[in-house]
């Protein structure tokens, strides 16, 4: 923290001493020997604290109320996430038609992501270790189902001779399928790619879809620098919306 006259100085805003107006950026083009002549000292940053999961420097807020406060964002997000589609099971209940098996598939995976996070919430032992569940480094493992089995390597099948099947982390998916974040906010991301991307997929024959694909290949081509991003754009163009 830099302080002049006992007053705390910020980067980037202008300021006054001795009748004389400094630009916002004379702190970042000064050197330190015109900070000095003009009296500026720098000084240690004051301790802080992540206001939402401590009251002070090493004073960490109930566990038992941080739980329940995290956890009750987590069905918030899950309400957000379902109300868009809930008018679908009203129209099935009411009607006596089928939900789409892709909504069912959506609401479901919506509802076991939100039960998974609880369950983590409710496991960690102490302040420190619920926000790094939130803000730390998180890990993103693909998973498949495969056959179980047994002892001598002999796929395991139920009495009626059909195989009884387990979740395992997909050790032999490519690196990019397992990712480090820097904080949730990536996790939240992979989390609704997951569950949109089979939504679009189901409505693949749609212009809309189609167009929003084209808006978002278009969108990270201008974040290159190079002209093959802007090529697969035009292929992907030609491949959907043929010249007939």
């Amino acid at each position: 923290m830099l302080k002049l006259n006992n007053k705390p100085l910020s980067y980037d805003r202008a300021f006054t001493h001795a009748d004389i107006q400094y630009p916002a950026n004379w702190l970042r083009l000064s050197s330190f020997e015109e900070r000095i002549a003009l009296g500026i000292t720098e000084v240690a940053d004051a301790p802080s604290w992540d206001q939402r999961f401590y009251w002070g420097v090493d004073n960490p807020k109930d566990l038992a109320g941080l739980k329940t406060q995290w956890s009750d964002t987590q069905t918030a997000i899950a309400a957000s996430l379902l109300a868009p589609s809930d008018w679908r099971i009203i129209k099935a209940k009411e009607t006596g038609t089928n939900i789409p098996s892709n909504w069912k598939t959506y609401r479901a995976a919506i509802r076991t992501a939100c039960n998974t996070r609880q369950t983590e919430i409710n496991a960690v032992a102490d302040v420190p270790a619920l926000k790094e569940l939130f803000f730390g480094n998180a890990e993103i493992v693909k998973t498949k189902e495969q056959q179980k089995t047994d002892a001598d390597g002999n796929g395991v099948v139920d009495s009626d001779g059909k195989a009884v099947m387990e979740t395992v982390n997909d050790l032999d998916s490519p690196n990019d399928c397992k990712s480090r974040t820097g904080n949730s906010l990536a996790y939240t991301y992979l989390i609704m790619i997951t569950l949109i991307r089979p939504i679009l997929f189901s409505f693949m024959k749609s212009e809309k879809v189609k167009f929003l694909i084209l808006d978002l290949l278009k969108a990270y081509a201008k974040s290159t620098d190079n002209d093959v991003d802007d090529k697969v754009v035009a292929f992907v163009t030609a491949g959907l919306f043929p010249i007939k």
